[in-house]
């Protein structure tokens, strides 16, 4: 799996790793047991400050996608096929999501649109 960022970007590097990851998850391109680069490694590879990837990580680590221990470093912990969300899992994704449709919705996006471009992402991990 190869990870970018873009250090200008508007997105903070952490979190762009995160998502990055995450729609990894998503897409079957990472499955529960792979191992992630360690912390050292992949802020090596991406220039970055090790501490940026560690926050990335520990993110993951908090919403339940990745495992972290010092001997097996971070591993993915679940994917879409690990069964449903817990009901923790689903308010905090839902909490996200209103945002992110808030966001779609205050730029001028009419409800038709904004339905229709999350059902094309979601179509995208469905797919496969």
């Amino acid at each position: 799996m190869l990870l970018t960022v873009e250090p200008d970007g508007d997105v903070p590097i952490y979190q762009q790793l995160r998502d990055q990851i995450v729609v990894a998850v998503a897409a079957g391109v990472l499955v529960p047991g792979d191992s992630l680069p360690t912390t050292r490694q992949l802020a090596a590879d991406l220039e970055i400050n090790m501490h940026t990837v560690n926050k990335a990580y520990d993110l993951l680590r908090r919403e339940g996608l990745v495992r972290l221990g010092r001997r097996t470093g971070a591993v993915v912990a679940r994917g879409p096929g690990d069964g449903p969300a817990s009901a923790q899992e689903a308010g905090d994704w839902e909490r996200r999501a209103r945002t992110l449709l808030a966001e779609g919705f205050a730029k001028g996006m009419a409800p038709p649109e904004v339905l229709a471009r999350c059902q094309a992402l979601l179509d995208e991990f469905t797919e496969h």
